[in-house]
């Protein structure tokens, strides 16, 4: 049997073939270039695969036993372009789809499926369960959406399919937006929060989804959807304070008219100028965090990492690379 993991090289995707390799696990590493990541070179095979083009999976010697585990996306941590739709679903929603009809094709029937909370939208209620409607504020999101919508066609079709919603993943080599608010914090300036501050707003550890995504295996792959997040994050303002104060930064926090700052921001993003994205920062002053307990009860899984861990975590691989 064979772990046929696509987006491999990705961030989730470099634990994940460390952590099945520890295993003794037979893994095929399928992304568009390779690893540069020590802990992934000589330990699995990697073939070089464009999820946008059927007939290089197609190409892929993958058997009716295999699992097949899909982590590929474009992100917003890649260079966004004007046109986001074609951006987005070309890799995460047709790819997918190509994805689950060659496995199909080829008698495999197993599968997991990575996705995101962004299908959610503004929380309706709290705690967000994967009942939750689905009303994305973006691209992103939507093209998400539908490729959970083709993983439950396939399902209907006899496929067993796995779906993960993590919240924004935190770790080793991740900073993404975060590098703008670390610079602050250097600088010993203002750290301004978008609305007063006093707001949840949940992470999850990329060891924690590793975990996840093993447990999931270990149970065979349940056909459901899991939400992955932290536990009792703290609210933002201390969350920040916390950062700064391990920075022995004399930076403050200082709320903003959340409101106010959201219009600023959807104006700067109309213009072509984004500053953070409609996706990044329209639930930023909501109070937010996902319902994990049936992760915890179906995979036997708790998040092992805090926010406040993974922020000064992030916070310390920034000065190491500054």
């Amino acid at each position: 049997m064979k772990y046929f993991v696509f987006g491999g090289n990705g961030f989730v995707g470099n634990f994940l073939v460390k952590a099945l390799t520890e295993r003794s696990f037979n893994v095929v590493v399928c992304d568009v270039s390779k690893s540069e990541n020590p802990n992934n070179e000589n330990k699995n095979s990697f073939i070089s695969v464009d999820i946008r083009n059927i007939d290089q999976i197609r190409s892929l010697p993958i058997n009716r036993d295999d699992i097949v585990i899909n982590l590929a996306a474009n992100q917003y941590h890649n260079k966004v372009p004007k046109n986001r739709n074609e951006f987005f679903f070309s890799v995460n929603t047709y790819g997918t789809e190509n994805i689950l009809k060659v496995s199909f094709e080829k008698g495999c029937r197993n599968f997991l499926m990575f996705s995101t909370d962004m299908i959610y939208g503004k929380p309706q209620y709290l705690p967000v369960d994967v009942r939750h409607p689905q009303n994305p504020f973006g691209a992103y999101g939507r093209s998400k959406k539908a490729a959970e919508q083709i993983c439950f066609d396939y399902r209907a079709m006899g496929m067993n399919i796995t779906i993960m919603r993590p919240r924004m993943i935190m770790g080793p080599g991740r900073l993404g937006i975060l590098v703008k608010l670390f610079k602050l914090i250097d600088l010993n300036l203002p750290v301004p929060t978008i609305g007063n501050g006093r707001n949840h707003y949940q992470m999850i550890s990329v060891f924690d989804c590793v975990t996840a995504i093993l447990y999931a295996l270990d149970k065979g792959l349940p056909n459901k959807e899991y939400n992955l997040g932290s536990k009792n994050p703290p609210d933002i303002k201390t969350l920040l304070q916390q950062v700064i104060s391990s920075a022995h930064s004399r930076s403050f926090v200082i709320p903003t008219p959340g409101g106010l700052v959201k219009l600023v921001l959807t104006f700067f993003e109309s213009v072509g100028l984004p500053i953070m994205y409609n996706e990044q920062f329209m639930i930023a002053d909501e109070e937010y965090h996902l319902d994990i307990s049936e992760t915890e009860k179906d995979l036997d899984w708790e998040p092992k990492h805090n926010d406040s861990e993974m922020i000064r975590s992030a916070y310390e691989s920034y000065k190491n690379l500054n």
